[in-house]
């Protein structure tokens, strides 16, 4: 079995969607087999108790710096021999250092379908506000592979979402949640497992 690190930073909804699909049979060729929050209070951490799932908690404000804040990551990980990390809401910026240890092994799923309204400073409610006032008709979610260039890794899974007249930023937000990035992040994350597991590159 593929050995699965969730990194997150609040509520978790996308983990809770991992843990759900890992239960239904979605995921299937790996196993969450730890959580790291560099948040102590993140709710998402209850989920994974909820879960008997192994959690540990990796707080930038104690590092000096980015770098060593990375390297005790990179430390976590390997500990816990880990193959898959996926990246569900962690609010950090990785290191150059941590994309190598985990080349091709690090996925992130972003709100919105790339190349648009992605890159630094694109995370959260921001997307779809400029989504929004952008005037599409179509946005989405996009599971892919992380690498230096922020959301410029290479594309594993997309799905449309309709924009509504009437949406605010927050039900665009949580209809994109429900539709996308729910049902995409599992099955892009068996996907990703199971070609760990036969050794081919996807």
């Amino acid at each position: 079995m593929i050995k699965i690190a969730v990194l997150v930073s609040g509520g978790g909804t996308n983990l809770q969607a991992l843990i759900n699909a890992q239960n239904n049979g979605i995921i299937k060729s790996g196993k969450i087999a730890l959580v790291i929050s560099n948040n102590s209070n993140a709710y998402a951490l209850e989920r994974a108790k909820t879960a008997k799932i192994k959690r540990a908690v990796v707080s930038r404000k104690e590092f000096p710096n980015n770098k060593d804040f990375n390297a005790e990551l990179i430390r976590v990980l390997k500990e816990n021999n880990i193959d898959l990390v996926v990246l569900a809401g962690f609010l950090c910026i990785l290191s150059k250092e941590f994309i190598s240890a985990f080349e091709n092994r690090i996925i992130n799923v972003h709100p919105s379908l790339i190349p648009s309204f992605c890159g630094d400073g694109y995370y959260g409610l921001k997307v779809h506000e400029k989504a929004l006032e952008y005037g599409v008709k179509v946005t989405g979610a996009t599971v892919h592979f992380v690498n230096e260039v922020v959301d410029g890794g290479k594309i594993i899974m997309q799905k449309a979402v309709n924009v509504r007249k009437r949406d605010t930023a927050l039900s665009l937000q949580k209809r994109v949640m429900q539709q996308a990035e729910w049902k995409i992040l599992p099955k892009s994350v068996e996907l990703v497992c199971a070609s760990l597991k036969n050794g081919e590159k996807l």
